[in-house]
């Protein structure tokens, strides 16, 4: 493959080949527009040591990692101070991975990385819905300037989704012109996910990507994160959305992103992180 990650260690139970493998996890350190407190680029690393302290088998959805198809491809190797760059590279991966036929799980890494993986399942899935699970609006145009940024990826996606195929859940920050943006152009549940089961209902037969940022958790839950935010949802309770996942017939890709270890020594915060990734790596498996 081109820009091949490189490889140090695999997540627990994703160490098929490439060509026999249903599914590629890969990890993307990257954090250049973080603006608050970086971190987030050594997300995987500490995902991919960790992961060994799991079971492979989950009891939420019954499935274990076990008896499925996954490669892990590494990190992708990014280069330093060029953001679009990166964005290319992040792109080009993920456009590879889905035309040999495959499913991806991203873990970041910040949110902007996100605004590749999608546009590449979008030019394959042209049909594409996002359902993005987070604290943050992410719907600025840009940030002091800069509309290549964590703070407007979702805001980017818009430009080629367009209105009625985002579907944002657990939102409780942003600026007021945000969320009065999105009250015309996405749909958009403040603060709880309690309307996410309804939702996947809806979508069950269309091409999704689904996109966690995992500061839409408390941060008495999840503290290690570069823009914590108080009021958060439990992990149960997005225990409970992933349950609510497996409605949907066509989930084309996913990430799971914003973990920064470096702000919680204890390990809680990758812990967490690390059973979001298998949980959403056999969701994927499922159709």
């Amino acid at each position: 493959m081109r820009n091949k990650p490189m490889n140090i260690r695999t997540f627990i139970a994703c160490d098929k080949p490439y060509e026999d493998a249903d599914i590629v996890i890969f990890g993307v350190p990257f954090d250049g527009t973080t603006s608050f407190r970086p971190g987030t680029r050594f997300a995987m690393q500490a995902i991919r040591n960790d992961s060994y302290g799991l079971e492979t088998y989950s009891p939420y959805l019954d499935k274990d990692l076990e008896e499925t198809a996954v490669y892990d491809g590494g990190d992708l190797d990014l280069p330093f101070g060029n953001t679009e760059k990166i964005m290319d590279l992040i792109y080009e991966y993920s456009q590879e991975v889905l035309a040999d036929g495959k499913k991806f799980l991203m873990v970041g890494g910040e949110h902007l990385a996100s605004l590749s993986t999608i546009q590449a399942a979008y030019e394959k899935y042209p049909n594409l819905h996002l359902i993005h699970i987070d604290a943050h609006t992410d719907l600025r145009e840009n940030y002091i300037g800069e509309k290549l940024s964590h703070a407007s990826v979702i805001r980017n996606c818009h430009e080629f989704l367009g209105d009625g195929r985002i579907f944002q859940f657990g939102i409780r920050s942003g600026l007021k012109e945000e969320f009065q943006w999105a009250r015309e152009h996405t749909y958009l549940e403040k603060f709880t996910l309690n309307t996410f089961g309804e939702k996947m209902k809806e979508l069950a037969n269309v091409p999704v990507y689904i996109t966690i940022d995992l500061d839409v958790l408390d941060p008495g839950v999840f503290p290690g994160t570069g823009t914590p935010e108080p009021g958060g949802i439990t992990y149960r309770e997005l225990l409970e959305a992933l349950g609510h996942m497996q409605q949907l017939n066509n989930i084309v890709a996913s990430d799971v992103v914003e973990l920064s270890p470096p702000y919680d020594p204890t390990g809680a915060s990758t812990a967490v992180a690390c059973k979001t990734v298998r949980e959403m790596l056999l969701i994927l498996n499922e159709d």
